[in-house]
């Protein structure tokens, strides 16, 4: 026997257990659109072979939603029909125009990819095994709305997944494959990111894993050296050295990747691999090797809801003053927030605030008014905000109070879904009548509490 023979039955009994361990695992794999450029031979290649391990995966028993990215696609499309795009807060600005032409980048790259995928195997000893691969409305979304004055028009958030449909096509061994769109119920199209695609289906499929697929090999630290493994709380930090650095446009790009991995991680996704795409093999030698190639992040820690102290202070004015800079909520400076402090809960997570709510009692009118519900940005999506909604609710009832109420300029939606009603200001106590601001002209929402 040869050292090639011997090092490959080495590999074999090596990726074997993996194999065993993860058939029937649900993987999301993330591919950024950079990666699937295909403007030469380099890049047609590129995709191909990305595409041939997808498909090998999925041959081997892991079932695959495949979510792709196409910014760079959709910058060339507009750039042939000469429309200037608009960037606010990182996220295009997606008009009616701008939509029509992105809808025409990104399905003509799914139709490429699903082509991609269907033939990937005919040339490999698998070539009899049959890819199937789906595609549909399964991204339920909603449009961002008006941010500092901007209207972002058709660029939206995810909403919901259709976990039915898409649990169903890979029991059939289907691939399904996502693209960076959204539907409403009422039939509008909405511009997602693809990291909120990635993230939210890896948080609906309970997803063993979500790999992201960029163009360098994981993250790296200070040194410029791969960080092999970390946790939820190191990759935080990153993200605050990069939101600190010059150059943070330079790294908009890692920025959403690591956001995108947080929240995945902290809603119930397993583990997170961020690996070079570039690099051929990668992806299958990041689930089936020990050691892996890229970086992989893990959660460890826990969460406790509690009533705030007064050495909570600094931590709740580092959640909410994003919020107060953006006119989400009213400004409070840290005099006004340590006399007011017993009126507030917070989550704690690991000893480090990342949400906070605050609760007004009216006795004479049966009646509380929540206020200041924040999250951190980077754990917006793990149900806290419910959890302290729930939480207030509570603690209203146990005051005695028979109805909650908000005052809001940007979130009028979220509390509509979760059963409250738009109220007139005549039905705010009178303190708090004399007390509105008219130059906020915030909506009043009303609920009563069972």
């Amino acid at each position: 026997m040869n050292d090639g023979t011997k090092d490959q039955l080495s590999w074999f009994r090596g990726v074997a257990p993996y194999i065993n361990a993860y058939r029937g695992a649900t993987v999301i794999v993330l591919v950024s659109g950079e990666l699937l450029l295909q403007n030469d031979e380099a890049g047609m290649r590129q995709t191909r072979r990305l595409m041939e391990d997808i498909a090998l995966l999925n041959s081997l028993g892991l079932k695959i939603v495949c979510v792709y990215g196409a910014r760079p696609q959709i910058d060339e499309r507009l750039r042939q029909g000469g429309i200037d795009s608009q960037i606010h807060m990182d996220l295009r600005v997606t008009d009616v125009t701008t939509l029509a032409h992105l809808t025409e980048a990104v399905g003509r790259l799914q139709t490429e990819l699903q082509a991609r995928l269907t033939q990937s195997l005919s040339s490999t000893p698998l070539r009899n095994n049959q890819v199937s691969v789906a595609g549909g409305n399964f991204i339920i979304a909603r449009p961002i709305g008006v941010v500092d004055g901007v209207d972002f028009e058709h660029t939206g958030i995810v909403r919901r997944v259709d976990t039915q449909s898409i649990r169903a096509l890979l029991d059939l061994g289907q691939i399904v494959l996502l693209g960076p769109l959204g539907y409403s119920p009422t039939g509008e199209v909405f511009n997602l990111a693809s990291e909120d695609v990635a993230a939210s289906v890896a948080i609906a499929l309970h997803a063993e894993k979500l790999v992201i697929l960029s163009e360098q090999d994981g993250l790296l630290n200070p040194e410029g050296q791969l960080v092999r493994e970390t946790s939820v709380a190191e990759a935080m930090q990153m993200i605050d050295a990069f939101e600190a650095s010059d150059a943070r446009s330079a790294f908009r790009h890692e920025r959403r990747r690591l956001l995108a991995a947080c929240r995945a991680l902290q809603k119930g996704t397993r583990r997170v691999h961020i690996i070079n795409g570039t690099r051929d093999g990668a992806l299958i030698q990041e689930i089936y090797t020990r050691d892996g190639i890229g970086t992989m992040i893990t959660d460890q820690s826990y969460e406790t809801f509690r009533a705030a102290v007064i050495d909570d202070a600094a931590g709740i004015l580092n959640i909410i003053r994003p919020l107060e800079e953006q006119g989400v909520l009213v400004k409070r400076d840290r005099e006004r927030l340590e006399r007011e402090i017993g009126n507030f809960m917070i989550v704690e997570r690991d000893g480090l605030i990342i949400g906070c709510a605050a609760l007004y009692f009216y006795p004479e009118y049966a009646a509380a008014e929540l206020a200041c519900v924040a999250v951190d940005q980077a754990y917006q999506t793990g149900g806290r905000g419910d959890r302290l909604l729930q939480h207030a609710e509570r603690k209203a009832r146990e005051l005695g109070a028979k109805q909650v109420f908000v005052l809001t300029t940007q979130t009028a939606h979220w509390f509509l879904e979760r059963g409250f009603r738009v109220a007139g200001l005549d039905e705010l106590p009178l303190e708090k009548q004399r007390l509105y601001n008219f130059q906020r002209r915030s909506k009043v929402f009303m609920k009563h509490l069972d």
